[in-house]
Formats: C-alpha cells, structure tokens, sequence
C-alpha cells in the first residue's frame, strides 16, 4: 500500500469512519488526499463523489474511496464520470473482484452498515489486488466504448 496516492471522500453518514480510514491508511504508508468533509455536519454527497471522481480522472490520485451510510448513493454518482468505475462493496471478496474482472477505480463502502475492521480488510483487498486484463480488458473495453458512444449523444 505504500506510494499509492488515495482520494478519499465521504457525506456524513461515513464522516466517522472515513476519520478513522484516513488515519490507517496514513499509518500504512499511503498518500491520503481527503476531499472531505472534516465535520459530521449534513452534506450533500454527489459534491463529495464528483471530489473523488475528478482526482481519479486528472490522474492526481490513483485510486478513490468514497464512505457513505451505504456506499450506494455515492457509487451511482461517481459512476456518472467517464472514465470511472466504481463499485459499492461490502465484502473483501466482492473488493478483489471489483478490481481484478473490472478494473474498478473507485470503492465505495458503508459507514453505517461495515464495521471499521471488516471495512480495513475491504480497503487492503481493493489496494492490493491487481487488473486481470485478459477476457477482463475485453470487456473494460467495451465499457470505455459505451461512455465514448455515450458522450457524443
């Protein structure tokens, strides 16, 4: 997990546990940019996803991580970027395959439904597991046609 530079963003709902994710990773070597937000005062979190989204896509950061009560609202928006895949996990498993069949580069969690523990175990798995290209670049491909088709409507 060192030299990976991480942007990490949340809505209230994971304000918490983003807070304690922040301090984990900081302590494994990781290059945190947390995009917000620093209370656990109500926000709206597509602002927080697009935050996220925009470090991925301008290749600040490498990889996104974005904490919400479910993680769901969070996926959705930051999906509605080219250039993004995110996938709103729940399990370790679900995380190594996210990354290795999707190429996801943006993890959305639940701050609410994940304890902190099994959410770590989620964060390890997402960092530590590599695109399988193969059959899998075939089918990224495609999706990255389907966002160039999509643009041009």
């Amino acid at each position: 997990m060192k030299d990976l530079t991480v942007a990490i963003a949340s809505d209230h709902g994971g304000y918490d546990q983003k807070k304690q994710l922040v301090s984990w990773m900081l302590l494994s070597g990781v290059n945190i940019h947390d995009l917000g937000p620093y209370t656990n005062d109500p926000v709206d979190y597509p602002d927080f996803a697009k935050r996220v989204a925009d470090e991925i896509v301008t290749g600040i950061a490498e990889l996104g991580v974005l904490v919400c009560g479910t993680g769901i609202g969070m996926a959705i928006t930051a999906n509605k970027f080219p250039g993004i895949r995110a996938a709103n996990v729940t399990t370790p498993e679900f995380a190594a395959l996210a990354r290795e069949h999707n190429d996801a580069n943006i993890i959305a969690i639940s701050g609410r439904f994940v304890d902190f523990e099994t959410n770590k175990t989620i964060l390890r798995k997402f960092f530590s597991t590599s695109f399988g290209e193969g059959r899998h670049a075939v089918r990224v491909d495609k999706i990255k046609a389907f966002e160039e088709l999509l643009s041009k409507h």
